[in-house]
């Protein structure tokens, strides 16, 4: 089962025990690196740019289940976001 990443309006969720918070997640990624050695030879990454980042598994921390993630949607996602401070025109 494909299961995607969270985004910004998702987090995943175990359907087996309700967990929300502990997974295992098995992800291959290539990325092409820019490293720069110094004159002793220690070699540090300054770049590293994503070339592919594949999620291959997740795995529930709680109960070990892989077949239950899902994504559900963030508390709070779907609602609009207002401001607290209520503003009016100078005179109304």
């Amino acid at each position: 089962m494909a299961i995607s990443e969270p985004t910004a309006d998702t987090r995943w969720r175990c359907a087996q025990c309700g967990n929300l918070t502990r997974f295992d997640v098995t992800r291959t990624t290539r990325s092409e690196e820019y490293v720069h050695a110094d004159l002793a030879g220690a070699a540090r990454v300054e770049e590293r740019r994503i070339l592919t980042d594949v999620i291959e598994r997740v795995a529930c921390r709680w109960c070990g289940s892989t077949d239950q993630i899902e994504l559900v949607p963030r508390p709070g996602a779907a609602e609009p976001v207002t401001s607290p401070h209520r503003t009016t025109e100078p005179g109304s």
